[in-house]
């Protein structure tokens, strides 16, 4: 449970101080607790100068797509879906560490379009205070086109920033974190549509199973599964191990292992070693 003591008065205050500071804006909306936040505020903070632009790509969840158009129309907020190309970039397709940059600046390329011919004054994105201490090349491509970050100039990390969702009344305030499905694949290893497709079929299939907190790692014919350290005797255990088995193959993969260290965010970061700070 977030604890609503987290998001103090002043510090919500300092978020919609820094939406109004934008005059106008496009935000780079997906449907996550963020971003949601941030298009809510610069909706109630800007009006009709606020839009949200969500870029539809096979990175994207099919079911993540249609949550995210339903939650902006109930917040009220302006919505663009544009197709994203980032599969057409090959510094993307190749996966290296530095894929994100790659991907957000496809994402703040086609803000840049929406901005120029909405007439808006600038691009904001949802990262929070608690970004600038991972492995975040998408933070790069953002610095380097000038794209404001207003619940991170808010001082605003990830418990304060689902404390003023649950306090605004956004749905998903308790949402788990959930990255692109390119996130799943190794580094090094090519982003190609078949292999989104069948993270995202196989994901769908687990959380059907009872395992909303889920990520299935994309290492070839072998599908590694992370759940929660206290779900892993669960999906071990006989039946739900057999529907588990049957789901991953029918979205692709020969095999399926439990990975017993369980879920934590950013495992394939591991391999980058030192790198990662």
């Amino acid at each position: 449970m977030v604890d609503e003591a987290v998001v103090a008065p002043d510090r919500i205050e300092a978020l919609r101080e820094r939406v109004r500071s934008l005059g106008s804006a496009v935000v780079a909306y997906s449907g996550g607790v963020d971003s949601a936040l941030l298009l809510a505020v610069s909706a109630q903070e800007l009006g009709e100068g606020a839009v949200g632009l969500l870029a539809r790509s096979p990175s994207l969840a099919a079911q993540e797509e249609a949550a995210a158009v339903e939650l902006a129309r109930r917040m009220g907020a302006r919505l663009e879906v544009v197709d994203s190309r980032e599969l057409a970039r090959p510094g993307y397709v190749a996966n290296g560490p530095d894929r994100c940059f790659h991907c957000k600046g496809e994402l703040f390329d086609l803000a840049e379009v929406l901005r120029a011919r909405l007439g808006l004054a600038c691009i904001a994105y949802g990262a929070n205070a608690d970004d600038r201490g991972d492995h975040r090349p998408g933070m790069a491509a953002a610095r380097e086109r000038g794209i404001r970050a207003p619940l991170l100039e808010a001082g605003m990390g990830k418990e304060a920033v689902r404390s003023a969702a649950r306090h605004l009344g956004l749905s998903v305030w308790d949402k788990p974190s959930l990255a692109c499905l390119a996130s799943r694949i190794p580094y090094g290893t090519p982003v190609t549509p078949e292999a989104l497709s069948s993270v995202d079929r196989a994901e769908v299939a687990l959380r059907r199973l009872g395992f909303p907190e889920v990520r299935v790692r994309h290492h070839g014919d072998v599908a590694r599964i992370e759940v929660p350290p206290g779900d892993v005797a669960r999906l071990a255990s006989p039946v739900v191990r057999e529907a588990a088995v049957r789901a991953v193959r029918e979205a692709g993969f020969a095999f399926a292992a439990v990975d017993l260290e369980g879920y934590r965010s950013g495992s394939l970061n591991r391999t980058l070693g030192p790198r990662v700070l």
